[in-house]
């Protein structure tokens, strides 16, 4: 447990945003997760809110087309999921949409953070996570990998990917770090949950004075 459990816990679900313009005013900080429509960005979110249907799930990738913003309990702090990619079995004109739309919020979101670029343990590091990780390099957007379905791996062959995936973002010029995460068993809830309370800023609850 960490002291910011309550803070993920309240997450609730603002709208979802087919453009920019639609989306929650331009204020406060916010992450964003992007990943591969298969994986497990949605889990991930639920999982780190510890709700099972904060983020929508289906066996069907690709079924996240829009951008769905969620709040904290906090002012102004927000968690956002961004369309997946990949399997998705769509007209080309669709996908072709989802990514004008998705690059304009990467591009020109100012209360944008970091990005927790969501990858399968077991196929990190595709053309989509090429892509973000070239954007993130050439803005200087600082990244999460989050290294999802690590109960699909025994513990060696999973820190060595970690540490393939931290090598890898390292020579690209990414500002990034990497963790493996579970939502089946829960590996790197904690984790995660500390990181992103750095990105957005949340104080710690614990260290807070009181004044008597």
């Amino acid at each position: 447990m960490t002291p910011f459990d309550p803070i993920f816990q309240s997450a609730y679900f603002i709208k979802s945003a087919e453009k920019l313009s639609q989306c929650p005013l331009d204020q406060g900080l916010e992450v964003a997760f992007a990943g591969r429509s298969n994986a497990g960005k949605s889990t991930s979110l639920n999982t780190l809110a510890n709700q099972r249907k904060l983020a929508r799930t289906s066996k069907t990738p690709g079924r996240t087309q829009l951008i769905n913003c969620f709040g904290l309990n906090v002012d102004d702090r927000r968690l956002v999921d961004l369309p997946g990619y990949g399997f998705a079995k769509v007209p080309v004109a669709m996908k072709e949409n989802w990514q004008a739309h998705m690059q304009d919020y990467l591009m020109n979101r100012r209360s944008l953070v970091g990005v927790v670029l969501v990858m399968d343990i077991r196929h990190p590091l595709k053309e989509f996570d090429d892509m973000m990780l070239a954007w993130a390099a050439n803005n200087n957007v600082k990244v999460h990998a989050l290294l999802t379905k690590s109960d699909k791996l025994k513990r060696g062959p999973a820190q060595a990917t970690m540490l393939k995936v931290k090598k890898e973002m390292k020579a690209r010029g990414v500002e990034a770090s990497a963790q493996t995460f579970s939502g089946l068993n829960g590996d790197g809830v904690d984790e995660l949950r500390i990181k992103l309370a750095g990105w957005l800023e949340l104080e710690n609850p614990n260290e807070i004075p009181v004044n008597l």
